[in-house]
């Protein structure tokens, strides 16, 4: 059932970008070659399933156009990827088991298509078919999520300066909080006000994203230092090498492992009031801590 939920949703999602993003024959045709060659990776799709799923929680059924929703926020996504990637912050070579953006394209062109993606982005909030208020408050929720503030950009920053230092747990949480759970809470936020989520099942929501969101980066971090770059499609081992803030570098991997499964649990407790219509859901966030890569 899972497997089938996340081979739709990758298909639902691929076809939604295919529609949204500019062919690679449209002038000027490197950026959007280059934007491509990065959408189109071969990524798990993870936040725009978490993001129909939500909807499907609340509504009972998919949204019309909420693929739209999930393939805005894959955009965003895959810009913060391609920028993370660049010699002047993680400096990688793979990414998705394919050279980087910059290693094909450039780094001028590789920060463009960075910039063309989270800009075509926010064309495709403003167009969603959903009421004008919950699109202005989708449009704030995600753009908080990828912002300075508890954002992505922001734990980015933090975790550019945490390197070759003795971070604390907290700045570590603070660090994976803002980095990665920020943009996955936005993702789940966001599908269940597309659907009309209240304002209890916004707050079921965000909690819910905040701790299978930690606990995903979590076990990023374990799987940076116990499978091979071929296994995980990206370079093993850089964390280590930059000196990185990790969970395993402080705590160990058992104890991370740990950590992943209590937040999950608890995630699960925030569901309760959803029934059966959170299954799925939360078979996912399962998904998130079991993945191999």
């Amino acid at each position: 059932m899972l497997q089938e939920t996340l081979r739709q949703g990758q298909t639902i999602t691929d076809a939604a970008l295919d529609r949204l993003i500019p062919k690679e024959t449209q002038q000027p045709v490197s950026i959007h070659k280059a934007m491509r060659h990065s959408v189109f990776a071969g990524g798990k799709r993870l936040r725009p399933i978490l993001c129909m799923e939500a909807g499907r929680m609340i509504a009972g059924s998919l949204p019309g156009g909420i693929e739209e929703l999930g393939a805005a926020i894959e955009m965003l996504h895959t810009y913060s990827l391609i920028h993370d990637d660049l010699p002047a912050l993680d400096n990688d070579d793979l990414r998705r088991g394919r050279p980087t953006c910059h290693k094909v394209f450039g780094e001028a062109l590789a920060i463009l298509a960075g910039d063309a993606l989270q800009t075509q982005a926010y064309e495709v909030l403003a167009r969603l078919a959903c009421s004008p208020e919950a699109r202005v408050r989708i449009i704030e929720e995600i753009a908080r999520g990828t912002g300075t503030v508890d954002g992505m950009i922001g734990g980015q920053v933090v975790d550019l300066e945490a390197e070759h230092t003795q971070p604390t747990a907290e700045m570590l949480e603070y660090i994976h909080r803002a980095k990665t759970s920020a943009l996955i809470t936005a993702s789940l936020v966001s599908g269940g006000l597309y659907a009309g989520a209240s304002n209890r099942d916004v707050e079921k929501l965000r909690a819910f994203g905040k701790s299978i969101g930690l606990a995903f980066q979590i076990v990023d971090d374990v799987l940076d230092v116990t499978q091979t770059s071929e296994q995980l499609g990206k370079t093993a081992g850089k964390d280590t090498a930059a000196q990185k803030a990790t969970y395993p570098a402080l705590f160990g991997i058992e104890e991370s492992v740990r950590k992943a499964d209590a937040l999950v649990q608890s995630a699960f407790t925030e569901l309760d009031r959803f029934g059966e219509r959170a299954g799925t859901l939360k078979e996912l966030a399962k998904f998130l801590i079991e993945r191999k890569k």
